[in-house]
């Protein structure tokens, strides 16, 4: 199989060469956690079929990281389980390891390397994962090759950070076309039959035992935030963007911000975690739409309609496929310190500076908002969803971030709250796509507004205004209080 990984993708981590002459070629898999549509994995089986080598491939879970708990824990064994059933009869050596208590793991890494001809990684920008790649790879005696599998624009191309979803649509409408004909093989690679002895590496480090349908409860994360119905790996993943397609894309346009609607994809959780790529996502919407690249536009002005060739609806879905999300990962890459408040846009700091001191209609802590204990009843139902099920409507958490900024005692506190809270309990919080939401509470991707209290020339967002653009009554039955009614007539 040819690479499909193109040099924009690929950076080499260290300087230590490979060793064409060793057992087999390692795959590290720490963002992009699926056995196919994964330019990594390709790259990683192109490497070892040059070399005629067997491929091996960690996945591996930390007991210990921010915000750690079964929660999440679940979400990435779920895809762990989809995995090994994927890898088990393809020839590929699959080695899923959880720690059962924070250092279990330490070594893990370093003994499959020692026996590697080269090590492949995932390349992410966000979160834990760009320092602990970077340390990992410079403690190695192979080659480490990072690969971008995070969107359909590699994170590379573009040497600037956007400040405006405007500014990187029209370089997206520039520049993705040619990329949009590179893709990452859509099959589960297979290789001939080869046993790798691995045997010293599991009884020092037991595998994660894959076909007893395995529980978060006991791999050392905390119990505080509890798992969800919506079940992680490719084959929820698959299904979900299925029943998208079918039922969601063809009213996207005029419902998605409608909580009773429910036409949103869900798929952040899944892009978040690697279990689905985007590039499969935007397949099957392009096969929906019978769309092929002649269908793309000339337009080059940065507006957002017209261009793709789609339909309304499908188009309003892309922009927020690509456009938004790839932004986010845009602005992770190319902003030190992307998820600190120091990086918002200048105007932003300037007018919530200038209105710190203002007098703020109601305040509430972190453990009131965490409680969902406001005066408000739709903002409590959103902060119901999210600590339920780990998602948030996505116009309501537009709205959800609004008023942490309006009732915080100031803006810095109000974005700490924010970002706790969200990467506490949402599926698909940590993401670059899930940091945009954040700031632009904030300011960041956007413009000036007349001026108000608290929020100076940040947009502000009202819930009565919420109550009058969306339909809320089987939103606020499923999240709301006792009495539906009594809420939607404060």
């Amino acid at each position: 199989m040819a690479d499909t990984a193109s040099p924009d993708r690929v950076r080499v981590l260290n300087g230590a060469p490979v060793c064409p002459d060793a057992d087999y070629v390692l795959y590290w898999m720490t963002a992009q956690r699926r056995p196919f549509d994964n330019f990594a994995l390709d790259h990683a089986v192109s490497r070892a079929r040059a070399w005629d080598k067997p491929l091996v491939v960690l996945e591996a879970l930390r007991a210990e990281y921010p915000w750690a708990s079964e929660r999440f824990h679940q979400f990435v064994m779920d895809g762990m389980v989809d995995n090994a059933r994927a890898f088990d009869s393809s020839g590929v050596t699959y080695v899923p390891y959880v720690e059962r208590r924070p250092g279990d793991g330490k070594g893990l890494l370093e003994a499959l390397a020692s026996r590697a001809c080269t090590v492949v990684a995932d390349d992410y920008p966000a979160f834990f994962l760009p320092r602990m790649v970077r340390a990992a790879a410079e403690r190695l005696d192979v080659r480490c090759e990072a690969v971008d599998g995070c969107g359909l624009l590699p994170v590379g191309v573009a040497d600037k950070a956007f400040s405006a979803a405007y500014h990187f649509r029209r370089f997206l409408q520039r520049t993705l076309a040619p990329f949009l004909l590179e893709a990452p093989s859509t099959e589960v690679p297979t290789f001939p039959a080869r046993k790798v002895d691995l045997q010293s590496v599991f009884e020092r480090w037991p595998p994660l035992d894959w076909r007893s349908e395995p529980s978060a409860a006991g791999f050392g994360a905390s119990a505080e935030v509890g798992t969800t119905t919506t079940r992680g790996g490719w084959v929820s993943a698959r299904r979900r963007l299925t029943e998208f397609v079918a039922e969601g894309l063809p009213r996207y346009r005029d419902e998605r911000n409608d909580p009773d609607a429910d036409v949103p994809s869900r798929l952040s959780s899944y892009l978040h975690f690697g279990h689905i790529s985007s590039h499969e996502v935007f397949r099957a919407v392009a096969e929906a739409e019978g769309w092929s690249p002649a269908r793309i536009g000339d337009r080059r002005d940065g507006g957002r309609q017209g261009w793709w060739g789609m339909s309304e609806s499908a188009e309003s879905f892309m922009d927020q496929l690509v456009t938004w999300r790839e932004l986010g990962f845009n602005t992770a890459a190319r902003v030190e310190g992307f998820e600190r408040y120091d990086s918002l846009p200048e105007w932003a700091k300037g007018t919530l500076a200038d209105h710190a001191g203002d007098p703020r209609p109601f305040a509430y802590d972190l453990v009131e908002f965490e409680e969902a204990r406001t005066h408000d009843p739709l903002w409590n139902a959103a902060q119901r969803q999210l600590t339920r099920d780990g998602i948030v409507h996505n116009y309501l958490r537009m709205l959800w971030g609004k008023k942490i900024l309006e009732w915080s005692p100031d803006p810095r506190t109000a974005l700490e709250v924010m970002i706790h809270l969200n990467n506490k309990y949402a599926l698909d919080g940590r993401d670059p796509n899930s940091y945009s939401g954040i700031f632009w509470v904030m300011g960041r991707y956007d413009r000036g507004w007349p001026e108000r209290a608290v929020f100076g020339k940040v947009r502000s967002m009202s819930s009565d205004s919420t109550r009058r653009k969306v339909k809320l009554d089987g939103y606020l039955k499923r999240y709301g209080d006792a009495d539906p009614q009594a809420e939607l007539s404060l």
